[in-house]
């Protein structure tokens, strides 16, 4: 069977289509997608007419399976169950060599291996390209967890969670004790949650329009499920409305973390009296700042032993060529997550 994958070919434009994937390169390994979450960056991606990425692009950037072959200098074999990340550390560039290589500034990727039928080259999401039969990437984004963990659950570790646990461990480093509020309780919102819970929060509050998802909140950690003070703000979604909610919740001293992506010229208000006053800080979480060499594992761990739920984040599972009714699902807040098995 010839591989497929969802292509954006134009703005406006995608579908379900027969693609080439060419073997992996030296330090590269190629890899059967089982499944792949549907994550609202890939709509922010067709949104936003490829959000940077030059078209065609291949969709998709949350995903799990198998080593099938690796290019000279891997160290993985066949078989592996990987997860796929796209916040990969290169090693070269400043930050990296400055010992920050949660901030590195070029993650690896593995160019020119992924083809439209007509020999078009196509743009990976986030160097990923997982709404695929199969895809290449460089191995240091494919990162070996336990085949115990069900692939539909792993797959969420490659963004939704790392995203949102790492942004309360890593970005925001929140302290036992903190109140933390939460605006936005889809996938990465609810894994925010559970990473406050983690980080033992004394309170976390879960603010969201859609009542089902607040019922869901409470699941997954939320002690609250209105407004308040918080001595740390997540905001989830990006919103200019969002953001100065977030400025005028959080307290004297406290963090406001953006973790959501903002359409492009969304701007918002800020009140700068009040910030000096309240002595706030505002951090901009870039995937919870996560790496995945070191994060991953220990994030199926959790999953593993039952310190993180993955199991109720998935709502639903579907065949790829469900991609657009995963994509509805997703806008309407009906799913945390669809994740297809391609």
């Amino acid at each position: 069977m010839a591989d497929q994958g969802v292509v954006l070919a134009e703005a406006g434009s995608v579908s379900l289509e027969e693609i080439r994937v060419d073997p992996p390169g030296p330090g590269e390994v190629l890899v059967r997608i089982e499944a792949t979450g549907v994550c609202h960056s890939d709509l922010h991606v067709i949104e936003e007419d490829g959000w940077h990425h030059p078209l065609p692009v291949l969709l998709g950037h949350e995903g799990a399976g198998s080593v099938v072959t690796a290019g000279d200098g891997v160290d993985l074999r066949p078989g592996d169950r990987v997860v796929l990340g796209w916040k990969a550390a290169c090693g070269e560039c400043a930050m990296c060599r400055q010992g920050e290589p949660r901030r590195c500034k070029r993650p690896p990727a593995a160019p020119g291996r992924l083809h439209r039928g007509d020999g078009t080259d196509l743009t990976p999401v986030l160097r990923t390209g997982t709404f695929a039969t199969h895809t290449v990437v460089p191995a240091a984004a494919a990162v070996r967890v336990p085949p115990e963990l069900p692939v539909e659950q792993a797959c969420l570790i490659g963004c939704a969670v790392a995203t949102g646990v790492m942004s309360v461990l890593e970005t925001a480093r929140v302290p036992p004790g903190a109140r933390v509020a939460v605006i936005g309780c889809g996938a990465v919102g609810l894994s925010v949650i559970q990473g406050a819970r983690i980080a033992g929060a004394s309170e976390i509050r879960a603010i969201d329009l859609d009542e089902r998802k607040l019922e869901q909140a409470t699941r997954f950690g939320a002690t609250h499920t209105e407004p308040g003070p918080a001595d740390f703000v997540f905001d989830v979604v990006g919103r200019g409305s969002t953001f100065e909610q977030a400025l005028g919740l959080v307290a004297t001293g406290g963090t406001v973390v953006l973790i959501g992506l903002s359409p492009a010229g969304e701007k918002a208000q800020v009140d700068l009296p009040a910030l000096f006053g309240r002595r706030a800080s505002i951090l901009v979480s870039h995937g919870g700042d996560h790496l995945p060499a070191e994060d991953f594992p220990r994030l199926a761990h959790w999953a593993l032993d039952g310190t993180l739920d993955l199991a109720g984040m998935v709502t639903r599972t579907a065949p790829l060529d469900a991609w657009d009714d995963a994509l509805s699902a997703m806008r309407g807040g009906d799913v945390i997550r669809t994740v297809l098995l391609p």
